[in-house]
């Protein structure tokens, strides 16, 4: 019995031993650790639970221990975005959707082949093409290296293109309600029929040369002062291209003058009532104002900006006229396609296979339009 209670005894004397000694070393840890507090665990404390090491890792390797202290060295830097590239882009998708259903409606609807429903047409697929050249400025601009040349070439000569082929299409239509009033006898024709397809091809051969301008040597990649409001077009281009645009404009006022004209003479041949003259005529001219002077209003500011300033003004100056340049893109449609009643028609039928009695379905006149 005594032997038990010896051997206890000294085993109770290398515990409390054995605890004295762990005393020591944990006051020598905290007395070294420089005025830690009491309640923080040591990194170097075997109790802790969260601590972990590996077989071949060293502790005393303080970046092992601190990782989140580490500079990151592979953080991806993406650029600022320009709140006005943000608006350009998405009137390039409101554009899109817009013009997209009005080709869709033209296309599958076989009784719209009409030499009017033609140049609609032709005018929808430039502005969707517009739309489309929009959102890839903006991919271009801030998901690919704008850098390169073929990228910065490929997005000038899309915008060209359709912005330039939107306008001239804008004037065949005025030219097409020109000649259905003056030529009402002849206007439905098989001749006229052919004049508005080679209008049509005349057109978009003209403005794709106009967009491969710059990729065929006239642009200022190479030197900077002379690159215009809209890199890398020069500023002789764009003044020439705005000079251009400048003639468009005041040969569309000289027709819708004369369609205004014609459309009072005929209505005074015809009228039997002078509320007839009043109403009808009155409202059509209104029409065609409101036309015009929408046209004018969104285009005008970048033509006249673009003859006076260059690549040293401001971008905010630039994007301030742009913007209401490419909102004609989204009227047009509105003016010339879900204006017209056969359109309109077509629209409710695929929507909800019936169609409004209230809907006009009457033939449109140039003047009407």
């Amino acid at each position: 019995m005594m032997v038990w209670t010896e051997r206890g005894s000294n085993i109770f004397s290398l515990r409390r031993l054995l605890a004295m000694i762990l005393s020591l070393a944990a006051v020598a840890a905290m007395s070294s650790g420089g005025g830690s507090s009491l309640n923080s665990s040591s990194p170097f404390d075997p109790f802790d639970s969260s601590t972990s090491w590996s077989l071949g890792e060293d502790p005393s390797n303080s970046s092992s221990l601190t990782p989140d202290l580490q500079p990151a060295t592979t953080a991806v830097a993406f650029p600022e975005v320009n709140p006005w590239d943000v608006a350009l882009c998405v009137t390039g998708t409101l554009i899109s959707c817009e013009n997209a259903l009005v080709i869709a409606v033209l296309f599958y609807t076989p009784t719209l082949r009409a030499p009017m429903f033609v140049l609609i047409g032709s005018l929808a697929a430039a502005d969707l093409l517009a739309g489309l050249g929009l959102i890839l400025n903006f991919v271009f601009t801030y998901l690919v290296d704008a850098s390169v040349e073929f990228v910065t070439l490929l997005s000038v000569a899309l915008l060209i293109s359709a912005f330039s082929a939107s306008i001239l299409n804008i004037l065949a239509i005025t030219v097409d309600r020109y000649l259905s009033l003056y030529n009402a006898l002849t206007y439905h024709t098989e001749r006229t029929v052919t004049f508005t397809y080679v209008m049509v091809v005349l057109i978009w051969a003209l403005c794709l040369t106009l967009g491969l301008l710059p990729a065929l040597g006239w642009n200022c990649l190479r030197d900077e002062s002379a690159c215009s409001i809209c890199r890398p077009v020069t500023k002789v281009n764009a003044v020439a291209l705005a000079v251009a645009f400048l003639l468009v404009f005041a040969l569309m006022m000289q027709l819708y003058l004369q369609i205004c004209r014609i459309a009072f003479r005929h209505a005074q041949q015809i009228a039997v009532q002078h509320q007839f003259i009043a109403m009808s005529t009155t409202k059509g001219v209104s029409t065609l104002s409101a036309i015009l002077c929408a046209f004018g209003a969104c285009w005008l500011p970048f033509a006249m900006y673009s003859i006076v300033a260059d690549s040293s003004y401001p971008a905010i100056y630039t994007y301030a006229t742009v913007l209401p340049a490419t909102c004609c893109s989204v009227i047009n449609p509105i003016v010339y396609a879900f204006r017209n009643p056969d359109i309109q028609k077509s629209l409710w039928m695929a929507c909800c296979g019936c169609f409004p009695s209230n809907l006009s379905l009457r033939p449109r006149t140039s003047s009407d339009v």
